[in-house]
């Protein structure tokens, strides 16, 4: 049979197969040696991914269409929330997350430029930046060793009048204390974000009940940058059980737009052109009408054809995870004497991004100097993100005029973190010979 005479479907299942037998060329994992790099987070894949990836292109549907759609639908039924949202980074999901609770349409609970947010300074910066970028104040707080988590004895300390919303992240996987967190803001009004993005899978006792992460708040967020615990490349989520909040997050994403038609769809609420907004001339098109100051943050088929495999498999990274976790913290644990081991929060079932280690005042050596010769072995290590946030250049400014933020008691902790942290990865890809190899050279450098 010639080329010619091959149809469409013939053709794409070639293809496809072809597919699966480059990925056994190209990427097939292989075992680990000495010498090699210990990276602290990587994809983790196989044919799937790949297959996905190729299918979605010979579709050449470049824009969110049918693997979007399941993606959301899939992820949402995974964490038993209503709604999910599909964004083009987790920064961009926190943006959008921050960005639906100012919405005008939230009247007296909008937040506005100039009210308050609790969040903390030991973290990613952009749980912080959307609160910055609007025009809000950021109310930090320090967080409890060796949870790393926000200190909840310190949320009234950082309530005023002002106060809107509580925006923080479970750190590395260790959710914080959900139950006081939820509380606080039920009690007083307060909108409450929980950027999941290091936490994926991870569980809260709340009241009386196991829960996911991420769906116990307003809204939750996850990334699916490729270190994270399932990858996109690119790629990240918004997921809430409000569906008022689900439409604002999607009109923020969506240039702003009024209208909420899918792409490639036009007058799907049969009213296009039968409708009055502000100040336009009645009948204007509804795709054309913005009812909010938006972005355009969507994510691409492709990309959400590669999350579709990865979802598969998400329970067997969360799984990795923590057996790679529980192996690190039963090989330190002799070395308390020098470190501070991570604990999980009490009520808890961590889904680990990392283990944190924090060198004790009183050790014979440094953080820098483990470090370094962590790296010198190729070992890859990171800090604790922003380490203290406001030391950080992007706050010079403020700091200068001593305007635009403010810290509720002290970062004494928070500090310790910025000085004295570290972490090594647990990512699924780490196979057990390298947790040895990283577990023999902790040892040999304190011994030393």
């Amino acid at each position: 049979m010639s080329e010619n005479e091959i149809g469409e479907e013939q053709l794409r299942e070639k293809i496809l197969e072809l597919t699966k037998l480059y990925y056994q060329k190209k990427f097939k994992p292989v075992p680990f040696q000495p010498g090699d790099r210990i990276t602290y987070a990587g994809r983790v894949f196989d044919e799937r991914e790949l297959v996905n990836l190729v299918d979605s292109s010979l579709e050449f549907w470049l824009t969110a269409g049918h693997y979007v759609d399941r993606f959301e639908k899939e992820f949402a039924n995974f964490l038993g929330i209503k709604h999910c949202s599909l964004t083009n980074s987790g920064s961009s999901a926190n943006l959008l997350a921050f960005s639906s609770l100012t919405s005008p349409s939230l009247g007296d609970r909008r937040i506005r430029k100039g009210d308050e947010v609790i969040t903390v300074a030991a973290g990613f910066p952009t749980t912080v930046a959307p609160i910055i970028q609007y025009g809000a104040i950021p109310v930090f707080v320090d967080v409890t060793l060796p949870t790393y988590n926000i200190d909840c004895e310190r949320l009234e300390l950082a309530l005023s009048d002002k106060t809107k919303a509580v925006m923080i992240a479970h750190t590395l996987g260790n959710p914080f204390d959900l139950q006081k967190v939820k509380d606080f803001c039920d009690k007083h009004g307060l909108w409450l974000v929980e950027d999941n993005c290091d936490a994926l899978g991870a569980k809260v006792l709340y009241n009386s009940e196991w829960r996911f992460t991420g769906t116990i708040g307003d809204l939750g967020t996850s990334s699916f940058y490729p270190p994270h615990h399932m990858t996109m490349g690119e790629g990240g989520a918004v997921y809430t059980k409000n569906t008022r909040l689900k439409k604002l997050v999607e009109s923020f994403r969506d240039w702003g737009r009024d209208c909420w038609c899918p792409s490639g769809k036009d007058n799907t609420c049969g009213k296009r052109f039968d409708q009055t907004f502000g100040e336009l001339p009645p009948g204007y098109d509804h795709k054309y009408v913005y009812s909010h100051f938006g972005y355009n943050l969507k994510v691409t088929e492709m990309q959400a054809a590669i999350g579709c495999a990865q979802l598969e498999k998400i329970s067997s990274f969360i799984d990795a995870r923590k057996r790679n976790w529980n192996k690190l913290k039963e090989g330190l644990q002799s070395l308390e004497k020098y470190f501070i081991l991570p604990e999980a929060t009490p009520n808890t079932d961590p889904s680990w991004f990392g283990f944190l280690l924090t060198v004790r005042e009183d050790a014979p050596f440094t953080r820098d100097t483990i470090v370094s010769y962590l790296e010198e072995r190729k070992i890859q290590t990171r800090m604790l993100f922003a380490g203290n946030l406001i030391k950080h250049p992007c706050f010079d400014e403020f700091r200068e005029t001593g305007t635009g933020y403010r810290v509720a008691g002290d970062l004494a902790n928070t500090d310790i973190i910025m000085n004295q942290t570290f972490w090594i990865g647990v990512y699924p890809g780490l196979q057990d010979s390298m947790l040895d190899y990283v577990i023999k050279q902790i040892y040999s450098f304190c011994n030393k």
